[in-house]
């Protein structure tokens, strides 16, 4: 096996690994803890802690450790979110979210470069495309990392299914399931069963293993980095002072194009958000029991993870316009059918049909959004993706800090017009793109706009 490739394989499954654990639980969170909102202040903070992270700490670190070690070490800030699920309170969980946080950005920002660099090492080596190289490792690293969603819910799911005090829901419970929720600032007002501590152990003992394997495969597996790109890459890190690597996410912001991707990149924490903070809460947990939110996620993990591969091969011959037209179309419709839908059991199938809809919208906001900024600030990588992880993390905490004050009809309101922001300001950005390149063709064009699909997600 070609050795860009292997090290390709071996990031894709140690992030399957460690986000099979981290995904599990961020979908928990909501329900498992929601005394006075816990869960999701938990997410709040992660995701604060996340933003100061993605303003200095990713060219620092790359530069000192490499991407192999930055990778590594940032793993190990995530397993100790799970450790603290053991014991949630106020006092573990904030901590442990704020640890996590701050090796997020770094974790994404060094992924991102180690497979750029890697692509374009075998492309110059193969004398082929970089960017065909870049968007077929980005593709194989969505496929496998994706799928972590569905073997982390499916955990969860089987766990909490062997729970003996399930509840079935009264009628008059289930009126407040849905946009119109009635359980705004309670705690499990409609009476749903918790999972025993024994099974909520066993599932925290599982994620934490997964972790921890995580660490071990890029440790011993992983090869650093060696090649005259990567020393280029670190030279180009080397800051004059720290205020200057503190300040480069924000400087740029120069760049009018990074602004007006701001809204975009801000929408993709606040789907991701909703899905996993209130879908899963006000309707699936509310009407169906917390057993099936695993079930759910599932079906949202694995439609994501086929369409992240599907619009990584098609984006060459449809262009990134016409994928983002069936993103923010899908994802309208969604939010309006939230709105007029009241969940109820006898409407099992319809829960699914939600995160897979959403599901195929995300893969299009994961992939094409990092694509696109992968494309445009080819020069600035770690500085673009740190912005990338400063945005969607502000949209993230904006997201779950509201989410236990304001009813579910009003945060749908609310991502629906972020996403017509959002839709906006990204037709500017690719207007500016056709002025700058006035003498391309358009075919041309449009397939020189497809970028490296570089993530992320999911945190």
């Amino acid at each position: 096996m070609e050795r860009n490739f292997k090290n390709v394989l071996i990031i894709s499954f140690g992030f399957l690994l460690l986000f099979t654990a981290y995904g599990g639980l961020q979908s928990l969170q909501s329900s498992l803890h929601s005394e006075e909102g816990l869960g999701v202040a938990s997410l709040s903070v992660l995701y604060a802690a996340l933003i100061l992270s993605s303003m200095f700490l990713p060219p620092i670190l790359i530069k000192k450790l490499g991407c192999k070690w930055t990778i590594a070490g940032s793993m190990c800030c995530y397993i100790t979110f799970s450790l603290g699920n053991f014991s949630a309170s106020w006092y573990t969980l904030i901590p442990t979210s704020v640890i996590l946080g701050l090796g997020g950005a770094p974790l994404w920002s060094a992924k991102c470069t180690y497979l750029t660099i890697a692509g374009n090492a075998y492309a110059e080596k193969a004398k082929r495309s970089g960017k065909d190289i870049i968007n077929q490792y980005f593709g194989v690293f969505f496929l496998i990392f994706q799928s972590s969603g569905i073997w982390g819910n499916l955990i969860s799911s089987l766990i909490f299914s062997q729970a003996s005090n399930k509840v079935e829901q009264s009628e008059e419970n289930l009126e407040c399931c849905g946009a119109y929720d009635c359980t705004t600032g309670t705690s499990n007002a409609t009476g749903s069963a918790e999972p025993s501590s024994s099974l909520i152990y066993t599932l925290l003992g599982i994620y934490t293993a997964s972790g921890v394997l995580a660490v071990l495969l890029i440790v011993i597996f992983l090869d650093q980095i060696k090649s005259d790109q990567a020393e280029a890459e670190k030279e180009r890190l080397e800051a004059p002072s720290f205020w200057a690597t503190f300040l480069a996410t924000f400087q740029q912001l120069k760049d009018k194009r990074q602004c007006l991707l701001i809204p975009l990149t801000m929408y993709s924490g606040f789907e991701q958000a909703f899905l996993s903070g209130d879908y899963t809460k006000t309707y699936v947990t509310c009407a169906l029991g917390i057993h099936y939110v695993g079930y759910v996620m599932i079906c949202f993990s694995a439609v994501n993870s086929l369409c992240s591969l599907l619009f990584g091969k098609i984006s060459q011959f449809t262009g990134r316009k016409l994928l983002f037209a069936l993103a923010t179309s899908t994802n309208a419709a969604c939010i309006a059918a939230l709105l007029l839908w009241k969940p109820h059991p006898k409407q099992l199938a319809v829960f699914f049909v939600f995160p897979a809809l959403w599901g195929l919208s995300d893969a299009v906001w994961q992939t094409q959004t990092n694509g696109l900024y992968g494309t445009l600030f080819e020069k600035h990588k770690e500085a673009a993706f740190a912005n990338y992880r400063l945005w969607e993390s502000l949209g993230f905490v904006i997201a779950f800090g509201y989410s236990p004050r304001l009813q579910v009809h009003t945060k749908l309101y609310i991502l629906l017009a972020v996403l017509a922001l959002a839709a906006v300001t990204y037709g500017a950005v690719e207007h500016l793109e056709e002025r700058s390149s006035p003498r391309a063709p358009p075919a041309a064009a449009e397939k020189e706009n497809v970028g490296p699909l570089t993530q992320d997600t999911h945190m």
